[in-house]
């Protein structure tokens, strides 16, 4: 039998609350995605003025970041012509991000999430996201 830890409704809207802070800190309005160890969505706010098409973007973010348990950018990394994993982008329906802005939400060295922003450059949206996550950790019960 498996025993699953996954962030539930309060935890996402806690990552969202500190992910969001820091957008309005920033000066971007973001689409904010939370979802469970294995990708389905449990949270999403569309800060007002975020980006349309980042509705999408932020929870394939999210989706990426907590079902491949890593952060979207080192996907970036590798996804490039003549790497072997190239073309990763194209799996899951199209799902998989290598974009910059989905990080795994990890407690005691496990998955537990992810979150992914959107609406911002990859940097910013990845700092965001950081911030969801610190303000998520400085405040676990």
């Amino acid at each position: 039998m498996l025993e699953i830890k996954r962030v539930d409704i309060e935890d996402a809207r806690v990552l969202i609350a500190g992910a969001a802070a820091k957008a309005r800190e920033i000066g971007v309005p973001m689409c904010i995605a939370v979802t469970d160890e294995s990708g389905n969505l449990v949270a999403f706010e569309r800060m007002d003025g975020g980006k349309v098409t980042s509705i999408t973007v932020a929870q394939d973010k999210a989706f990426t970041a907590a079902a491949a348990k890593k952060a979207t950018h080192e996907y970036n990394a590798v996804n490039v012509p003549g790497n072997l994993a190239f073309g990763i982008h194209t799996e899951v329906g199209g799902r998989i991000s290598s974009v910059g802005g989905g990080l795994p939400v990890i407690v005691d060295g496990e998955v537990v999430g992810g979150i992914g922003l959107s609406s911002g450059t990859p940097q910013q949206d990845m700092d965001c996201a950081q911030a969801g996550i610190d303000h998520f950790m400085a405040n676990r019960g």
